[in-house]
């Protein structure tokens, strides 16, 4: 019997390993309350992977030694659900002391730096406390990319292994590989919008935003087109809300300075009322890629969520994380912050996407190799023997 810790969860877990944001039928209870469901995206997909019997979340807000001794007792190993955690704002709250007192194994899956715009990343002491304390608990620490790896190193940590992200193997397919059609056959396109951007990630917040409206509005000029939000308070209201509170998110958008002046103009508008795509249930969106043609953007889960389930999908890469996915991964990607033109052509290259189908499989197995290395029961498919030629003596 297995029983797995989850720390930093994001979402409720239904028919043993489904996620679903809490009370997620609630809509209004939830429209004001912004999370990214692309996190319910890696906790699905992490339950997706492995073999366990009983899963309970452990709490990192308060330390209780008592609550703390029994799960020590009850658990077997706990789970770090892959995040953007390694920047020099995270809060581990209480996590230290419950882990130096738990003293269970912790399974960092597939966790991720954050680089400043400029400067070099600086981390707290907290921050550096708790990752050497995971990283001292387990044989390997399991990172999306190199860049990751190397702020770990930086800090004493040289147990890292690159495993990219859970999304991407969420339905368990080592084989998986994307074959692009004719691009004339392409016929509906989801796009992953990230319409609030942090200054300091972004370099240029109005060529980020400009861009992303001139792509919207190139996109869906051409393709039957549906936005894909994941959280953004205002997207969610215009797809979940009232008439009313419809409206107000319309004003809120245009009272913004940066939103009203380089984004938000009538065709954005309107395409951001009719459509728009949310939803609070993970499952939903596996439903909502398998309708596309091909998915294109700048959300990280979202585009891999797509490439999980054989669809082609192309990155708009803008800061340290949307670059380390498509490096880790070998997305075909483009850097919103060039001097180049977006051509779609440009990429409708059978031999881009083969260079992805490598390193899918790579990652799939180093993956798997991760997980076994620090006696985690999984579902993941070992690699096939290599079948040894017969040598025949010749006396």
């Amino acid at each position: 019997m297995t029983r797995v810790l989850v720390m930093i969860p994001s979402g409720e877990v239904y028919d043993h390993n489904n996620v679903r944001w809490y009370s997620h039928q609630d809509i209004q209870r939830n429209l004001n309350h912004y999370h990214n469901i692309g996190d319910a995206f890696v906790f699905d997909s992490s339950l997706k992977l492995l073999k366990y019997d009983r899963l309970e979340t452990l709490t990192i807000r308060e330390f209780n030694p008592a609550e703390v001794d029994r799960l020590r007792d009850e658990f077997d190993y706990v789970v770090l659900r892959g995040s953007n955690y390694i920047h020099g704002e995270m809060d581990w709250e209480m996590a230290e002391q419950v882990l130096r007192r738990l003293g269970l194994p912790v399974l960092a899956f597939g966790i991720g730096a954050q680089a400043p715009v400029d400067g070099k990343l600086v981390l707290s002491d907290a921050t550096k406390n708790v990752l050497r304390l995971i990283a001292g608990s387990t044989t390997s620490v399991g990172v999306r990319g190199a860049y990751t790896a190397e702020v770990l190193e930086d800090i004493g940590i040289s147990n890292t292994r690159i495993i990219g992200c859970p999304t991407a193997f969420r339905h368990n397919d080592p084989g998986l590989r994307i074959t692009l059609p004719e691009i004339d056959r392409i016929r509906k396109v989801g796009l992953t919008v990230r319409r609030e951007v942090s200054p300091a990630y972004a370099r240029d917040i109005r060529q980020y935003l400009t861009f992303h409206r001139d792509l919207i509005k190139s996109v869906a000029a051409r393709f039957d087109t549906v936005l894909m939000a994941q959280g953004e308070l205002e997207e969610k209201k215009l797809v979940l809300g009232t008439p009313a509170q419809k409206d107000q998110a319309i004003s809120s958008l245009r009272e913004n300075a940066w939103v009203g002046e380089w984004y938000l103009d009538d065709d954005i508008e309107c395409l951001y009322r009719n459509s728009m795509f949310y939803s609070d249930v993970v499952a939903d969106y596996d439903a909502c890629v398998k309708a596309c043609d091909l998915v294109l953007g700048y959300r990280l889960h979202g585009n891999l969520m797509a490439l999980a389930n054989g669809v082609p999908a192309l990155y708009f890469t803008y800061d340290s994380r949307t670059r380390e996915f498509a490096e880790t991964f070998r997305i075909p990607s483009f850097d919103v912050f060039s001097e180049k033109v977006f051509r779609l052509s440009d990429y409708w290259d059978q031999g881009l996407f083969d260079r992805f189908n490598r390193a899918y499989e790579a990652t799939y197995y180093a993956m798997g190799d991760f997980l076994s290395e620090n006696n985690v029961p999984h579902v993941m498919r070992e690699r096939a023997p290599v079948q040894q030629r017969k040598v025949v003596a010749l006396m």
